[in-house]
C-alpha cells in the first residue's frame, strides 16, 4: 500500500493504536518456517550504528537464532536512500519478510511502496504508521510520550519558578522530532525552551551544540537530550564552563546512563529498551507470518527513571 508523503509526514506513531502486550517469550526449540515447510528467512534494515541500533541488531540476531529463523542484515547509516536500495536488496535475496529501523518517517513511503509491490511485509521496529495495513505490523514506542515523561519530571522539579530550557535534538525528520514535540508540547508555562538545536545522534556533534548553547544561555537550568551518547558530551561541556547545575533529562536507559543517574550527572532518562524492541519484533513477526495476520501493533513499555527508581529499568542491552 502506497501512502502519500503528506500522510507519512503526519504519522501518529500508534503505540495506542491497537496495541498490545509485549510478547512474552518464545521456545526457541523448533524452527519458524515458510508455507513450503522451509526455515523463515528475514531481512533486517537498520537505521545508524549508535548504541541504540547496535543493541537492537544484537537483540534482533540472538532472537533469530532462538527462533530458528535465517536473517541477513544491512544498516542504511542515517541515509534514506541506502535504506531503501537495502530494503530492494533484501528484496532479491528472496526474505519472507523485511524488520526495518526505518532512518526518518519520510523514507517509509518509498519503503512500504517498494515491498508491498515485491510482496514481502514489511515490519516497523520503533514506531508504526496510523494506518497499519500496509505493513505486517510493529513494535512500536510512543515517542512523544517519552518526551513528555522527561518534560513531567522537568515540571515537578522546577515547581512555580520560571526556568530556561535547552533542547539538543537527534536527526531532523527522525524519531527525535516526536520526542522533542513530545517534550516542548508539556512543558508547563514557566519553562521556556531558549534553545532547540540537533546533535544528529553524534556525540562530537552534541558537544558542538553544548558549546553554543551554554555560551548563548550561561543561565540555563534544565536540558533536554535525545539520548544518552549525546547528554554525556553535554554533561562535560557544561561541567567545563561551569554549569554543572544545568540538569539533564534524557532517555535510553544503559548502564552507563543509570550510573549517571545515581551520581547526579543525569536528572532523569526513560528506559526505553531495544533488547526488548528487538526480541518482540521477531516473535511478533515470525508470529504474524505464520498466523498469515498482519497490521499489529505492540506497544514497548517505558519507563521514567530517577535516582529513586533506578532498579526498576529494564536490561537494555544483551551481554
Amino acid at each position: 500500500m502506497t501512502m502519500s508523503a503528506h500522510t507519512l509526514r503526519n504519522l501518529a506513531m500508534a503505540a495506542a493504536i491497537g496495541t498490545t502486550a509485549v510478547l512474552s517469550g518464545c521456545g526457541g526449540s523448533s524452527s519458524a518456517t515458510s508455507g513450503d515447510g522451509d526455515a523463515l528467512a528475514l531481512g533486517f534494515v537498520n537505521g545508524d550504528t549508535s548504541e541504540f541500533a547496535t543493541c537492537l541488531q544484537k537483540a534482533v540476531e540472538q532472537e533469530a537464532r532462538a527462533q530458528g529463523v535465517n536473517l541477513k542484515t544491512a544498516n542504511s547509516q542515517m541515509d534514506a536512500g541506502k535504506e531503501l536500495s537495502n530494503i530492494e536488496d533484501m528484496i532479491t535475496r528472496q526474505v519472507d519478510a523485511l524488520v526495518v529501523q526505518t532512518v526518518n518517517i519520510d523514507a517509509l513511503e518509498g519503503d512500504i511502496a517498494k515491498a508491498g509491490a515485491a510482496d514481502v511485509p514489511l515490519y516497523l521496529t520503533s514506531l508504526a504508521t496510523s494506518d497499519t495495513s500496509g505493513i505486517l505490523g510493529a513494535a512500536a514506542v510512543d515517542l512523544k510520550k517519552l518526551g513528555a515523561l522527561d518534560a513531567g519530571w522537568v515540571a515537578q522539579d522546577a515547581g512555580d519558578r520560571r526556568v530556561k530550557v535547552g533542547v539538543i535534538a537527534g536527526a531532523p525528520g527522525a524519531a527525535s522530532d516526536l520526542m522533542v514535540a513530545g517534550f516542548t508540547e508539556a512543558l508547563p508555562g514557566n519553562a521556556k525552551v531558549v534553545a532547540n538545536q540537533p546533535g544528529m545522534f553524534n556525540p562530537v556533534k552534541a558537544q558542538d551544540v553544548a558549546v553554543n548553547m551554554i555560551q548563548a544561555h550561561p543561565d540555563l537550568d534544565y536540558v533536554f537530550v535525545a539520548n544518552e551518547e549525546m547528554a554525556f558530551a553535554a554533561r562535560k561541556v557544561f561541567d567545563a564552563a561551569g554549569g554543572k547545575d544545568i540538569k539533564i533529562v534524557t532517555e535510553n536507559g544503559t548502564d552507563e546512563g543509570l550510573a549517571a543517574i545515581k551520581d547526579g550527572r543525569f536528572s532523569a532518562t526513560v528506559a526505553n529498551s531495544p533488547q526488548v524492541i528487538g526480541e518482540t519484533a521477531v516473535r511478533s513477526a515470525v508470529d504474524l507470518l505464520e498466523k498469515g495476520e498482519k497490521g499489529k501493533v505492540t506497544s514497548i513499555p517505558l519507563t521514567l527513571i530517577t535516582e529513586n527508581n533506578v532498579q526498576e529499568a529494564p536490561q537494555y542491552c544483551s551481554k
